[in-house]
């Protein structure tokens, strides 16, 4: 009898394991999803448009963007660079190539990192942008930029 209950209580156990490795694969998805749409929506979009409104509903307050353009130190809080984007032609009204494109995004819990490549004006771009999760929502909290040679 002992080994019976033993038998049931392990097969119980390890029933309960995948199907919490289940719901956290099918909420990392979603976060996925989520991410994604920010990405293509907002902020693609927003800078194809010049939309400085659109951009800073996804850049949590206090956000800072670091990197290097044409090896020159690149830095500027959030407000700042949503300043230059709402004040230089947009990649839109430029007539210009413009592509914005999804390399990976890796999500842990509530914090991710997505890495895209963005081509527009002269530049290649490529932008790590931090997200973290908040009261519902995926908020980028810090970017990372440099440009590539062609």
């Amino acid at each position: 009898m002992k080994t019976i209950l033993l038998i049931a209580f392990m097969l119980w156990t390890f029933q309960g394991i995948k199907a919490q490795n289940n719901i956290k694969m099918e909420n990392q998805h979603e976060a996925v999803l989520a991410i994604t749409d920010a990405i293509e929506n907002y902020y693609f979009k927003g800078i194809y448009e010049g939309d400085a409104i659109l951009l800073e509903s996804i850049f949590y307050p206090g956000t800072l963007v670091y990197g290097d353009v044409n090896g020159q130190p690149y830095f500027k809080t959030a407000d700042l660079y949503l300043n230059g984007v709402k004040n230089r032609q947009s990649p839109k009204d430029s007539g210009k190539p413009f592509k914005g494109e999804i390399l990976n995004i890796k999500v842990v819990n509530s914090i991710a990192m997505a890495e895209i490549n963005l081509k527009m004006y002269e530049f290649n771009y490529r932008d790590f942008l931090s997200f973290h999760r908040i009261n519902g929502k995926w908020y980028i909290i810090n970017k990372m930029l440099t440009n590539l040679s062609e």
